[in-house]
């Protein structure tokens, strides 16, 4: 069995519902979601918005290789109501990103792990030092911890609600 880091977020609609559907989905059809952080706010990432970003982290342990759990999550953002229409950074009702997948790097087309800007934006290494501050990044060789207190991001990240899953 896999451990995966997942990082989902949501700027559009009725985020925290999408995200719980989200987490819903993705326990009983990929694996077994172990753990999730608290739910954060941030705002948008590289791009302006109306709406600022719910996010939350989840530990999930699954037998799925990592392509092909990309494939089932990106369907899952689909049934949830994600429209790819561009490549650049936008609004969107769900992102679910793989930003480890136990200590492995994998570099394939469409498909990096460790997430490349994890290490760049607190959105998601806040909510992932609260459930793994001691998990060490196999690139960086760092503790979630240690990259998030050397993180050069200056977005806010505001705890709104605490733990839903230990």
């Amino acid at each position: 069995m896999h451990q995966v880091y997942l990082l989902l977020g949501s700027n559009l609609g009725q985020k925290k519902t999408t995200l719980k559907k989200a987490l819903t989905l993705i326990d009983k059809r990929l694996g077994r979601v172990l753990k999730t952080s608290s739910f954060y706010t941030s705002a948008p990432w590289g791009f302006e918005a109306k709406e600022n970003f719910l996010n939350i982290v989840a530990l999930l342990r699954t037998g799925l290789s990592c392509e092909i759990l990309l494939g089932q999550l990106l369907n899952i953002e689909a049934e949830l109501g994600r429209k790819r229409d561009s490549t650049a950074y936008e609004s969107r009702t769900i992102d679910i990103d793989i930003l480890l997948y136990n200590d492995e790097i994998i570099e394939v087309p469409g498909l990096q792990v460790p997430h490349p800007r994890m290490n760049l934006r607190r959105f998601a290494l806040v909510p992932l030092a609260e459930i793994a501050p001691q998990l060490i990044h196999p690139v960086e060789n760092k503790s979630i911890r240690a990259l998030l207190q050397a993180c050069g991001d200056n977005h806010e990240v505001t705890l709104i609600e605490t733990k839903t899953k230990n």
